[in-house]
């Protein structure tokens, strides 16, 4: 199995490859699937601000779209002073794919490094249960 550090290396290679001319602000991602897959990804700015897309984002598309089906662990690194933690939109798309043990490894250029489970990121996520018995 690849290691924290591996997938931390492999999110900051993807980094180099953002487009972030609007924030200057490049993020990468790397997952891990549950069946021992790994996938990138970077963000990707727009000038229409709402098409733009995160790197979290990014890497789970990319492993949906090969066949991943849940997602095991996800590393985003940043080049900030403080660790930045996925966006809502990111966590809740995190969450419809991720088990109850999914890890969220947030990470910077300078070596901090934070690990938090999914729940601890989303509290009270919305899922389908909440659509049972709605038409």
């Amino acid at each position: 199995m690849i290691s924290v550090d591996e997938l931390i290396d492999l999110a900051k290679s993807a980094r180099h490859w953002a487009h972030a001319p609007y924030s200057n602000f490049s993020v990468g991602a790397a997952l891990l699937s549950s069946d021992g897959r790994v996938f990138t990804g970077c963000n990707v700015e727009n000038s229409t601000y709402g098409l733009s897309m995160c790197a979290e984002r990014v890497a789970i598309f990319k492993a949906i779209s090969e066949g991943a089906t849940e997602i095991a662990k996800v590393v985003v690194v940043t080049d900030h002073e403080n660790i930045a933690p996925p966006c809502g939109c990111c966590r809740q798309m995190i969450w419809e794919f991720a088990s109850d043990k999914t890890e969220v490894v947030l990470a910077n250029l300078s070596g901090d490094v934070r690990t938090y489970r999914i729940i601890e990121l989303l509290p009270e996520a919305f899922d389908e249960r909440y659509l049972e018995g709605v038409s």
